[in-house]
């Protein structure tokens, strides 16, 4: 099988390779953070009996944030969820119709999470969330951007589709 009709992308180069990465390393941070402040809350709560109301709003911030970036890099990886068993059953025609189908699917759900993300990241920005020094919307950050990177990997994945194979050493071009 060439390298242009796998699931998986090639080795990492280029400037969305490193975005993606990127996107990795939010996502453990965001993760680690979140087990910071959940640690912090149990600790408040049962030893010094006193928790403090901003973490509940945080760790889910932080888990928005993980989950979302989490997605976006899955999708650049090709590691979300799929029906692979098909795809790699099917003949190389159909093949490249299917993974073209998956990318539109995912890019266009990326760009309706960012669009409409950022519509609801926009109207709640004055409007002070329970518990927290941040607006009420700040939930919707992390899903308008990896929404965005969910569209962008997809719209990468669906060029790669229907790009002519790379040359190998032994070919002319």
């Amino acid at each position: 099988m060439q390298a242009h009709d796998s699931v998986t992308p090639p080795a990492p180069v280029g400037p969305l390779d490193r975005l993606a990465a990127f996107a990795v390393g939010v996502a453990g941070a965001a993760l680690l953070g979140m087990v910071l402040v959940q640690a912090l809350q149990v600790f408040a709560r049962y030893v010094l009996n006193d928790s403090p109301g901003w973490t509940e709003p945080v760790a889910l911030l932080l888990l928005n944030t993980a989950m979302s970036f989490g997605a976006a890099a899955g999708v650049h990886r090709g590691s979300h969820f799929g029906f692979f068993i098909l795809v790699h059953a099917a003949p190389p025609p159909l093949r490249k119709a299917l993974l073209a189908t998956s990318n539109l699917v995912i890019g266009g759900i990326g760009a309706a999470l960012a669009v409409w993300g950022g519509e609801l990241l926009l109207d709640g920005l004055d409007i002070p969330m329970a518990g927290a020094p941040l607006p009420q919307s700040a939930a919707f950050a992390p899903m308008t951007a990896g929404g965005a990177l969910m569209a962008l990997f997809a719209a990468q994945r669906l060029i790669a589709v229907w790009a002519p194979p790379p040359a190998t050493a032994g070919e002319a071009r």
